[in-house]
């Protein structure tokens, strides 16, 4: 009950009480204590506004996932330009990802990361770690090839926000793989999945983090493929060393002196 109905009430009383005895005759209520009473009456106590449950969180499979990023089409540019969506290969229960910043013409034809010359080396790569291809998942941080405005060959750095927009759908992938080591493979790469801007010699050799992964940033392979020194193979080599020994993998004698004078 409001105050002003008590009030209201309180006055009233009285006055009732009176006319039931028959001391007074019965008072004609003004307009303005009428006015009072009507609203006193009317006025409730506004309900609490219960907030909306929050819609339920998508539990991802690989089938709903893969179906998902397959008809993706945040981007109407790159949905435009693109053959296929680029989803990723490998070992669904990888220990180990590589991750690479976007389909190239290539795999935008054959729908599979890294299968150029790139691909090629860093197959080798793997291979030289003791994995197979196969043992390892592959992906990229943006699904779709940038799209190419005017031009009939080549390939171009994924944009910021293009890189944001699709890196939810890595961020799933890796959720579901459960990986216990990542490697991003070039700058851009690292800029689309840690938000790292330094150059890669300034953060080579280190472990980072994405969603408590440790993640190691080593130089693309088509670095490697336009700067065939000795002392550049080391480099990456070294950081493939250093996954080795986070995922606990016995190292070879062997596999120390790669791309060092004493292997040669």
């Amino acid at each position: 009950m409001s105050d002003v109905f008590q009030q209201a009430l309180a006055e009233a009383l009285p006055l009732l009480k009176e006319v039931q005895k028959g001391i007074k005759s019965a008072p004609k209520a003004s307009q303005t204590a009428l006015k009072r009473l009507r609203k006193a009456a009317t006025t409730r106590p506004a309900a609490a506004v219960q907030p909306l449950p929050p819609p339920p969180a998508t539990e991802w499979t690989w089938e709903l996932l893969e179906k998902a990023i397959l008809g993706c089409v945040k981007c109407p540019n790159l949905v435009a330009s693109r053959t296929q969506v680029v989803f990723g290969v490998g070992n669904r229960s990888a220990e180990l990802m590589f991750i690479g910043e976007a389909p190239g013409a290539e795999e935008d034809k054959q729908g599979e990361p890294f299968v150029g010359k790139s691909g090629q080396l860093i197959t080798k790569i793997i291979e030289a770690m003791g994995f197979t291809r196969d043992d390892i998942f592959i992906a990229n941080v943006m699904k779709c090839r940038p799209d190419m405005p005017g031009e009939e060959s080549g390939n171009r750095k994924p944009k910021g926000e293009e890189m944001a927009t699709c890196l939810p759908w890595l961020r799933e992938q890796v959720r579901l793989v459960k990986p216990r080591a990542m490697v991003a493979l070039g700058a851009t790469a690292a800029e689309g999945l840690l938000g790292e801007t330094r150059l890669i010699r300034d953060i080579r050799g280190t472990w980072l983090e994405f969603e408590g992964i440790p993640v190691m940033v080593t130089y693309h392979p088509a670095y490697l493929l336009r700067n065939q020194t000795i002392t550049e193979k080391r480099k990456v080599w070294e950081d493939m060393l250093l996954v080795l020994k986070k995922l606990g993998r016995k190292i070879t004698p062997k596999q120390e002196r790669f791309f060092t004078t004493a292997a040669q």
